[in-house]
């Protein structure tokens, strides 16, 4: 164990190599390595990963370093009949070469096509791929590789940057893309991938990633394939799966026990693209890094806390998918409810990733579970505006003409602990509503003994401050003040004290996908769910969602194109609270 001390003492030190190998007390090895990472627009973590073997065994290592405080724990993994190889350490060589394989299951779909081979060309352009990366498109299609790069081409698209040749990159990242064809419950497909990744990752250290851009139904037989015939030899295994996982907390149990009969729990990278929208990681840096907000952060101050989703566009021929769902499931009970979390949970010890979650899971854990009193729900209706016809839901012919599905969503919920105790979160999501966006707006309390409420006339609310953190589109974040305008007579208004992103930095923001499939090759957990986090999650929602099945109650009509049906309103009245996105906000002063 003397090489575990020596690497405690190195932690951090650049320009040297970490560990060639620990040995464990079975007499086994496991090979460490990180991922080898070109210029990027971020500092590097280093990242101790192990070997992603299906059916391994976690153990301790027999004694542990005095120094072990600066090493991050890490679970180890051990496998048969491997020799340790030599890795990495933040991009600085060690005796061998790693090599990253990205596989993209079920590359033929929208998906895949539009986010993921976008974002993976990004991060090439940009940097931030390794310097060996192979890219492979798996999906049951026939289809050759040149296909594969004319079908995705059209959707590449470069950032602003005069240094580089958009076209050049494109034609250096296509040649990386390959495809093979393959039936997603067949071992024998996986392995001939397998054998073609081999070719591809030249006996370096084989690092291999496989998104699952695929319905659910079929996420285990692609891991129990994928793992058993398909997993690095000598370097790290992780999958990324995409939502929806399950429709309750019943088949969300059953899809996360049968991925964990071939994976371990730190191979699987649940993905909720929202986790990765620039101003929801923001949320924490807002928060943590500024004095003036933390101490604010709590019933004492706050009044209420909103989170708003809107599209204004339905299902329009893409319907079959949604009615399945909903739009509680779709949108609020992952990605409003994560936004919630990541809101209201206590300052972590650490900006590791598992501190973060473990304070995700305590504020869902310390949430009441949803009745109907505190739900609306609502189906947008056919509408004619400037004469021009809008459909219903039901007029989409993939969805059936006596759905009940609900298109729209509001909900009060609420934390019953010592920070959050009675102030209400609400929510609302909905789709063919009067705008696009997606924002977090936090109202805090009346001054007491207001002296300038005169100045307001019977509308308190107008007083009150409110921040405004906007996640899409336009990105901003915008406090409202009470001011005096300027003159001789004492007239107030409100201003926003504004940040607007597109005025602010010259930089294009990433899309969120990109953000999260860098995290995925770097080991990097904090914005993917965890499986006790995605259990606390549905035990909120799964209960409402039964009673409204079983019930089959009706949802509110609302038009196309509206601000949602009426009844949001009065549950938003209920705790004295105006729904914040009513009224037209400039995004400058």
């Amino acid at each position: 164990m003397a090489a575990l001390k020596q690497a405690a003492s190195l932690r951090g030190v650049q320009g040297r190599s970490w560990l060639d190998s620990l040995t464990l007390t079975s007499g086994k090895a496991e090979n460490m390595a990180s991922v080898s990472m070109g210029a990027t627009r971020r500092s590097y973590r280093m990242v101790a990963v192990h070997a992603g073997v299906s059916g391994g065994k976690a153990v301790k290592p027999a004694q542990e370093s005095p120094h072990d405080g600066t090493i991050k724990s890490v679970e180890r993994v051990i496998t048969d009949d491997e020799s340790p190889k030599p890795g990495f350490l933040n991009g600085r060589e060690g005796s061998a070469e790693a090599t990253v394989s990205i596989t993209v299951v079920g590359a033929s779909g929208d998906l895949a096509k539009k986010k993921i081979f976008p974002a993976l060309f990004a991060l090439y352009y940009e940097g931030c791929l390794p310097k060996h990366f192979t890219i492979y498109g798996f999906a049951r299609s026939k289809m050759t590789d040149e296909q594969l790069r004319e079908l995705i081409s059209g959707t590449l698209t470069c950032r602003i940057d005069q240094k580089e040749n958009c076209g050049d990159k494109q034609e250096e990242f296509l040649k990386r893309c390959f495809y093979h064809s393959g039936q997603y419950s067949s071992e024998e497909s996986f392995s001939e991938l397998s054998r073609k990744l081999h070719e591809h990752e030249g006996g370096r250290v084989a690092n291999r990633l496989f998104y699952l851009s695929i319905p659910p139904d079929i996420f285990v037989d692609v891991a129990r394939s994928s793992s058993s015939a398909a997993s690095s030899k000598n370097g790290w295994t992780r999958v990324i799966v995409e939502k929806p996982f399950g429709r309750d907390s019943e088949s969300s149990a059953e899809l996360t026990k049968g991925l964990k009969q071939y994976l371990n729990e730190d191979q699987i990278y649940r993905i909720d693209h929202y986790l990765g929208k620039e101003l929801v990681e923001n949320l924490s840096v807002l928060r943590f890094s500024n004095l003036v907000f933390e101490p604010l952060w709590s019933r004492q101050y706050i009044r209420n806390v909103q989170f708003i989703f809107s599209e204004d566009f339905g299902t329009e021929g893409r319907g079959g998918y949604f009615d399945n769902y909903g739009i509680i499931r779709d949108i609020m009970q992952n990605h409003l409810l994560q936004i919630l979390a990541l809101f209201a949970m206590e300052p972590p010890v650490s900006l590791d990733a598992e501190d973060i979650r473990n304070e995700k899971v305590k504020v869902l854990r310390s949430m009441r579970k949803l009745d109907m009193a505190n739900v609306v729900i609502g189906q947008y209706k056919g509408h004619v505006r400037g004469g021009v016809k809008y459909p219903a839901y039901i007029d989409d012919k993939t969805v059936p003409n006596n759905s009940n599905t609900p298109t729209f969503a509001a909900a009060a919920l609420f934390i019953d602990n010592a920070r959050w105790d009675g102030v209400p979160f609400l929510m609302k999501a909905g789709k063919a509503l009067h705008k696009r966006g997606a924002e977090i707006r936090v109202q805090f309390r009346h001054v007491p003994g207001n002296l300038y409420k005169r100045s307001f006339g019977t509308d308190l609310d107008k007083a009150t401050n409110e921040l405004v953190i906007r996640v899409q589109p336009d990105e901003a974040i915008y406090l409202k003040i009470n001011n005096k305008v300027p003159g001789l007579g004492m007239r107030l208004d409100r201003s926003n004290l504004n940040l607007h992103y597109a005025a602010r930095y010259d930089k294009e923001i990433p899309d969120a996908y990109e953000r999260l499939i860098l995290d995925a090759i770097e080991g990097e957990r904090r914005l993917f769910i965890r499986s006790d986090e995605l259990d606390a999650a549905w035990s909120l929602f799964t209960p409402l969602l039964k009673e409204l099945e079983i019930r089959k109650v009706s949802p509110e009509l609302y038009p196309y194109g509206s601000r949602g049906p009426v009844g949001a309103h009065y549950l938003a009245a209920k705790y004295n609270v105006r729904w914040g996105d009513n009224s037209f906000e400039p995004t400058e002063d």
